[in-house]
């Protein structure tokens, strides 16, 4: 008996409650997916998850997610791997693509997937780490607090700085989802950094954590381990910020993980020497 073709695929639009398969898979991959994040991901762009279909069984998933008129972020890509190699994916990664019409896309992808996503007019930006270990037992130092209500529209600002896109709509879920800490750190009353920690499927999960400088970035850090110490934790660093590095090697974490930052295009002007940590791999 034949195979089905990925003539035989169908794609559509996934609601949330259809996602949660895909939920799995990113988690079987070993990709650690914080357990609500969908949520706050289907909060962005609701219209932008497909899966590609066999006889009613789902078969392979991406996301296309639109920020807005200029900025895309695509995740997601995957095939359940008993099914791998029949050309569903290729076909599910274009119906997915072409959501994002002109804007400009950004993934973080697997370095063994990099030569296939320069097919698709991706560029290398540069490569993410993923560093993980048990927090270390510490304790909040002064000028950081647990976000409140009111701190939502200056984070909001502060992180369209250090992003290519603004994400109120997005924000707005993720700061307070289910097991979401958030914190702040404050100088002068003005906001210099803020952080998240989230529960996941294999470890608690940072991101975002931006912040001026690195003791900014310190400090957050220690909040972030006090609240969480003796757990185990993961946060993914661009290898753009030195600092960075430097910060989660000197607190004992070591790389486990690491993917490739590309784009097809032009993105705003952002400060990356603020990204510490993402925010999530799948949506940027």
């Amino acid at each position: 008996m034949t195979s089905p073709g990925p003539e035989d695929l169908v794609v559509s639009r996934a609601s949330l409650d259809d996602w949660k398969v895909v939920g799995g898979w990113a988690a079987d991959e070993g990709w650690n997916p914080g357990l609500s994040d969908s949520v706050s991901f289907f909060a962005q762009d609701p219209e932008g998850f497909f899966i590609g279909w066999i006889g009613g069984e789902p078969v392979s998933a991406v996301s296309v997610v639109n920020y807005d008129a200029d900025y895309a972020f695509l995740g997601f890509y995957l095939v359940r791997p008993d099914l791998r190699g029949r050309g569903y994916g290729l076909t599910t990664w274009k119906t997915g693509l072409a959501r994002a019409g002109g804007r400009t896309v950004g993934l973080d992808g697997v370095v063994a997937q990099q030569d296939n996503y320069r097919q698709s007019g991706f560029e290398l930006a540069h490569r993410t780490v993923r560093f993980s270990g048990v927090a270390p037992v510490g304790q909040a130092p002064s000028g950081v607090r647990p976000a409140e209500e009111a701190d939502l529209a200056a984070i909001t600002a502060y992180d369209s700085a250090c992003c290519p896109a603004d994400r109120p709509r997005f924000l707005e879920r993720w700061l307070t989802g289910p097991g979401h800490r958030t914190f702040v750190r404050l100088a002068g009353g003005r906001l210099t950094g803020y952080a998240v920690i989230r529960p996941a499927r294999d470890s608690l999960r940072i991101g975002p954590l931006f912040a001026d400088t690195a003791a900014d970035a310190r400090a957050l850090f220690s909040a972030l381990s006090a609240d969480a110490a003796g757990s185990e934790l993961a946060i993914d660093v661009p290898e753009t910020n030195a600092e960075g590095i430097a910060l989660v090697e000197e607190l004992g974490l070591a790389p486990s993980f690491e993917t490739a930052r590309m784009y097809t295009g032009p993105v705003r002007p952002f400060a990356q020497e603020r990204v510490y940590g993402v925010t999530t791999l799948e949506l940027g």
